[in-house]
């Protein structure tokens, strides 16, 4: 008892043998809510990129730069989350190695206006400082996989697969800066890079999995969905402070307030219906596509976020776009949203009953109707409120009578 006290005391060195997946009470350490705290700064930076593209009519280099930006973000993000899951040893190695992949964060953060400017002007990607950011980021997650090799015998052929994969795909990035090619070829051999970091992890766990913590690892991707939803309470405070500054406190502000906070709390409720703890603790053979769609929907989310900053701009007349280019900035990510929501309770539960199908079939042409409405000459106010009974459609229905159907699937 005395030398358990003893060792908490302290953050030496520890073996890296892998961690208890049964583990009880297990919860997100302060390192880790510290660490997420930069990727919120990171988000914030790429959905202020999208906004500001979008608002100017650079569709195609908002959704390249945000794609890219936002690959970066979530998959490191992940990496180290699972990784820290199954091997979090808290000594000062560990935090030494997170705090240098936090400075990569940074370094990334401060790289994306370039990316986006370079993708705008159509000569050369400039991508050198993100990618830069993402390698330091990379590198010191495969010393924490050599270290978990080192220590953890039997899984030794898993960790030195995982660090091999991410070294791979680090040179290629590196190749990616030094080669300086133009958008085009940059673009196509990006995407190759992708596919090799995505590859990487599923090859690693067919020869024995790591002993990630199940409520442990959907603890970790909830709170990033609380961070991506931060950006919808960003920009519907950016929506709100908008018309109160251009008509002062009007019927028109109070609608705008509600349908921003509203949408994104919709949007809260929708994904706290999801039964991923449960599905994953019978089934974690699911868990690698779980995590890729959970990528999906927290990007979805970050570019709900920007489209309600479009909105703002669009208000304060600043968008050089239409009404209806701007309105579809926050309905599309939204549609996608709900999509993307639905699909994962059918990946999840395998059983998809009549009254969830007519549910989505609603929220998806309360969607539609945004589009019309603003088409009618109905302001962005009211078309925001009406988007915001998309995600509400579902929530009602779920806790009026889908309740029901979910507990019989479970």
């Amino acid at each position: 008892m005395r030398s358990t006290v003893r060792s908490a005391a302290h953050h030496h060195s520890r073996p890296m043998g892998g961690r208890d997946p049964n583990e009880a009470h297990r919860v997100a350490t302060s390192l880790e809510l510290l660490f997420d705290l930069t990727f919120a700064t990171s988000f914030g930076r790429a959905a202020e990129q999208l906004a500001e593209a979008l608002a100017h009519g650079h569709y195609l280099a908002a959704l390249l730069g945000f794609g890219f930006a936002s690959f970066a973000i979530c998959w490191a993000w992940a990496e180290f989350s699972w990784f820290s899951s199954a091997y979090d040893t808290a000594d000062w190695i560990f935090r030494v190695l997170t705090m240098v992949q936090m400075i990569g964060v940074l370094v990334l953060t401060i790289g994306q206006p370039r990316l986006f400017a370079s993708i705008v002007g159509g000569e050369r990607l400039d991508n050198s400082i993100m990618v830069l950011g993402y390698v330091i980021m990379r590198v010191a997650l495969v010393l924490q996989w050599l270290r978990a090799a080192r220590d953890d015998g039997a899984r030794r052929r898993t960790c030195w697969i995982h660090a091999g994969g991410i070294a791979i795909a680090q040179a290629g990035w590196v190749m990616l800066i030094v080669l300086r090619l133009s958008t085009a070829f940059a673009v196509a051999f990006a995407g190759f890079l992708v596919l090799l970091e995505l590859c990487g992890p599923v090859l690693a766990e067919r020869h024995g999995g790591t002993p990630w913590h199940t409520h442990h690892i959907v603890e970790r991707h909830s709170l990033f969905v609380l961070i991506a939803l931060g950006e919808g309470v960003v920009g519907a405070a950016a929506a709100l402070s908008a018309v109160v500054d251009r008509h002062g406190w009007t019927l028109d502000s109070a609608l705008v307030g509600i349908a921003g906070t509203g949408l994104t709390f919709g949007m809260w409720w929708l994904y706290d219906l999801l039964p991923s703890a449960r599905a994953l603790c019978e089934h974690r053979h699911r868990a690698a596509a779980w995590g890729f769609g959970q990528m999906l929907i927290v990007t979805s989310i970050v570019a709900t976020g920007a489209g309600l900053g479009v909105a703002a701009r669009s208000i304060e007349g600043q968008a050089r776009i239409t009404a209806l280019a701007a309105v579809l900035s926050v309905a599309a990510p939204v549609a996608v949203y709900l999509g993307l929501v639905y699909a994962m309770y059918w990946f999840l539960v395998r059983r998809f009953h009549r009254f969830h199908g007519w549910l989505l079939v609603v929220s998806g042409g309360v969607v539609v109707l945004t589009v019309v409405a603003v088409l009618c000459g109905i302001d962005m106010a009211g078309c925001l409120v009406v988007l915001m009974l998309a995600p509400a459609v579902t929530v009602v229905g779920y806790e009026v009578l889908g309740y029901r159907h979910h507990a019989e699937a479970l």
